[in-house]
């Protein structure tokens, strides 16, 4: 789930958890390969997440 579509769940009151592997690259590698291949779309998500990390980043030097 995109950081900014959790950020408004939890913002309007929901509980949010994100699951995060955790452990030595060697097994957790696979593992993420085998999500990027299920999941297609999460090369749209990652320019708008850069774009949208750009922008805080940008917000916060103000």
């Amino acid at each position: 789930m995109s950081d900014h579509i959790s950020f408004i769940l939890a913002a309007n009151g929901y509980n949010v958890a994100k699951y995060l592997p955790y452990g030595p690259v060697r097994y957790v590698l696979p593992y993420l390969l085998r999500r990027v291949e299920e999941n297609t779309s999460v090369a749209g998500q990652t320019s708008r997440e850069l774009s949208l990390l750009q922008t805080e980043r940008n917000r916060r030097k103000k």
